[in-house]
């Protein structure tokens, strides 16, 4: 299944749009982490600045969200992990509400509880998660709901590598197997689980043989490229909402940044992130969409202005809105009966 070109054109500026999210998120994180504070003589401190706490950003990895996200509709459920704003983004999550969110505030999707980590848009059906894997057993439930209901919606668990050394990786396997549920999960090979390479803690060289031992299709994408992707995942949602049963894709792919905004990155070799950038996926796409005659310099400009104008106005929207009352702190969270 091969991309139609207003998909071609959708995927290449979600891609866009993600990069230069993550471009601008990354800059923005650091105000108030750095000197002079460091120059005195004190750690990075995670807890200043705008956007408090750890952030994961996922510029290299676009790729995965927007060719399995191609193929789903707010009606489908996408669960991410903790590296999530690709997938948010590329599901259609608003801008606006989502970068509330990470800065605390009382507009975000909710109410700035959750942060980075653990956005949750209900109209959208996207969630995710900071616990390694445990988005895995949670699309499993989607999917369940959808055959319950007769529904030919599909869920999808996006996580990396390193999650399919854990056992609810394994235990949603079986279970979405057993029971031919209409789910997709999706693993993000970057080859590095925080600072571990893959081959330091993982029995076999990709994790798509895996699902061999469930009974159900193992496809694996060894370039970071849209369209592959896309047509990977085009089969396997097809199969799953005719009622064919889950399937597990990997995906070779790249992260740009550390694990984490502020890792010195000590762990990878010197010259990895310059190679990676050299073989970057967006500009690969946006000369394939010029060769196709699907893009121009002038639409080029024109997309990346719009691009730019609405990110900025997310994060204005977001450093303007209003930090929550103090009050609110135990609203949203337990049940009423429960306190």
């Amino acid at each position: 299944m091969s991309p139609t070109p207003d998909q071609l054109r959708w995927m290449y500026a979600r891609m866009v749009e993600i990069r230069h999210y993550e471009e601008t998120m990354a800059q923005v994180y650091l105000e108030g982490k750095l000197p002079p504070k460091i120059q005195k003589g004190l750690a990075f401190d995670i807890g200043s600045g705008p956007v408090p706490g750890e952030m994961h950003l996922a510029a290299g990895q676009e790729p995965v969200a927007v060719g399995v996200c191609a193929h789903l509709d707010d009606g489908d459920t996408v669960v991410g992990a903790h590296r999530p704003h690709h997938f948010a983004i590329a599901k259609g999550v608003p801008l606006p509400e989502m970068t509330a969110e990470m800065f605390g505030k009382v507009t975000g999707l909710s109410r700035g509880k959750g942060g980075h980590m653990h956005l949750f848009d209900p109209p959208r059906r996207f969630s995710c998660s900071g616990i390694v894997a445990a988005g895995a057993p949670q699309a499993c439930g989607a999917a369940l709901a959808y055959r319950q209901r007769g529904s030919d919606r599909v869920a999808v668990a996006f996580f990396g590598e390193g999650a399919a050394n854990q056992g609810a990786f394994h235990e949603a396997l079986n279970l979405a197997a057993l029971w031919k549920l209409p789910v997709l999960f999706v693993i993000e090979d970057n080859r590095w689980g925080i600072s571990v390479a893959k081959a330091d803690s993982t029995a076999v060289p990709f994790n798509h043989v895996r699902a061999a031992g469930y009974g159900m299709p193992g496809v694996l994408v060894e370039r970071n490229d849209p369209v592959a992707v896309f047509e990977a995942a085009g089969g396997a949602v097809a199969r799953a909402r005719q009622g064919g049963g889950p399937t597990l894709i990997e995906v070779v792919t790249d992260r740009l940044f550390g694990h984490f905004q502020g890792d010195p990155e000590t762990y990878r070799p010197k010259d990895e992130v310059a190679s990676l950038r050299a073989q970057d996926p967006i500009p690969a796409l946006a000369a394939r969409l010029k060769q196709d005659g699907l893009l121009d310099d002038a639409a080029e400009a024109a997309l990346t202005a719009d691009i730019h104008a609405r990110v900025a106005a997310a994060f204005r929207f977001a450093r303007d809105s209003a930090e929550p009352e103090a009050a609110e702190a135990l609203t949203h969270v337990f049940a009423e009966e429960a306190l």
